[in-house]
């Protein structure tokens, strides 16, 4: 009887034992089950906080990726892994190249919900990540014409992305012509109209390094508004940057007299006048783009071209001018007796009776006063 009771005690224990051995076994083997497979620890670059590349491009390689956003639209989450490299972010960056997790920070497996709307929506979101190196073309681009316009809640306003683009950035000024297509991609009409001119054929069609594209004249990160009066003001002094160099301008076979001839003439010295006193004034005096035009700038071959539609420019400010009235204008080249006679005999003229008669009236007043000193210490 006592040998059925210890018999029946050990066989409870050891029912006892081996429940609690199946319990403990469960979450092992559910953990097991749940774990990703073939998911690198994001921490084997030994940084406990960073994920690597490989760990990030082991989902994001794999072709045909994309998210439906609830717009409708889709954004592609492949990632071409030789396109990275290729990158100015990539193996070539002379700082080292930049890792996901630098522009992407704080993103992990299984990734957080994200409550964009649609792809603009996420762009916006991401940009900022750009200011983690950039910080000053950041905020320049902060105060320029695109960020002013994104504040206004214009949302198709560009940023960071929009011209430099995301995994691909290239270097923004090879080949040269990579800047007009960029801007062409939201300012259409205009880099049509500018690939007609003699600038943009230069540029697109010749790959020419001398002729200016959008960012010679607009800037880069700190783009202003062109319609401004400050702008406005500022445009001889712009083209002067370079049709007043004399390098360039030799290549070419081009006046370097543009801008000094432009100033010395009555629309130049008065715009100049106001420019200093009366801004508003200023603005309403003819500058380059009045007569050249802005993105349609033509070829004016030896003048011919700008004569013959000289009189139709001047009305646009002069309505009432005669046919003769372009005539005044001698271009913006200094005159000379071979095409100028009369003018430039004229010019002469005054060149030397101005200071003569100074120097004369001096003498003059020198005499007087010497003489009186003189006569007066005589008496």
């Amino acid at each position: 009887m006592l040998n059925k009771k210890y018999l029946m005690i050990g066989l409870g224990l050891a029912l006892i034992v081996l429940a609690l051995s199946i319990k403990s076994s469960i979450p092992a083997a559910r953990a097991i089950e749940t774990t990703p497979p073939l998911r690198p620890s994001p921490q084997q670059d030994g940084e406990q906080d960073k994920p690597t590349n490989s760990y990030c491009l082991l989902c994001h390689a794999e072709a045909g990726q994309v998210w439906e956003l609830p717009s409708g639209e889709t954004l592609p989450l492949t990632i071409d892994p030789t396109i990275l490299a290729a990158s100015v972010h990539g193996d070539n960056n002379p700082e080292g190249a930049v890792a996901c997790a630098d522009c992407h920070q704080d993103y992990r497996y299984p990734h957080p919900p994200n409550a964009s709307q649609s792809v603009r929506e996420f762009r916006l979101e991401r940009y900022g990540s750009c200011r983690t190196c950039h910080e000053d073309k950041y905020l320049a681009a902060q105060d320029s014409t695109h960020g002013t316009a994104l504040r206004a809640g214009q949302q198709d306003a560009a940023v960071c992305i929009d011209c430099h683009g995301g995994h691909d950035i290239q270097p923004p000024q090879e080949p040269r012509e990579r800047m007009a297509l960029t801007c062409g991609q939201c300012h259409g009409a205009i880099f049509e109209t500018y690939r007609d001119s003699v600038h943009g054929k230069a540029l697109l069609e010749e790959a020419n390094p001398d002729v200016p594209t959008c960012t010679d004249c607009h800037g880069v990160h700190t783009i202003a508004n062109p319609t401004t009066v400050s702008f406005r003001t500022h445009i001889p002094e712009l083209c002067g940057d370079c049709h007043g160099d004399a390098d360039l301008m030799a290549k070419y076979d081009m006046s370097t007299s543009v801008l000094d001839t432009y100033l010395t003439d009555f629309h130049g010295s008065t715009q100049l006048l106001f420019a200093e006193s009366d801004g508003e004034e200023a603005g309403s005096k003819a500058v380059c783009i009045d007569c050249h035009g802005v993105h349609n700038i033509q070829a004016v071959d030896d003048g011919k071209a700008v004569r013959e539609n000289l009189l139709t420019t001047c009305r646009q400010c002069h309505p009432d001018a005669s046919e003769n009235f372009p005539s005044a204008w001698v271009g913006h080249y200094e005159t000379s007796l071979q095409e100028n006679p009369l003018l430039t005999l004229v010019t002469w003229f005054y060149k030397w009776l101005i200071p003569i008669g100074i120097g004369l009236f001096g003498l003059m007043i020198a005499t007087n006063v010497l003489g009186g000193r003189i006569w007066g210490r005589g008496r």
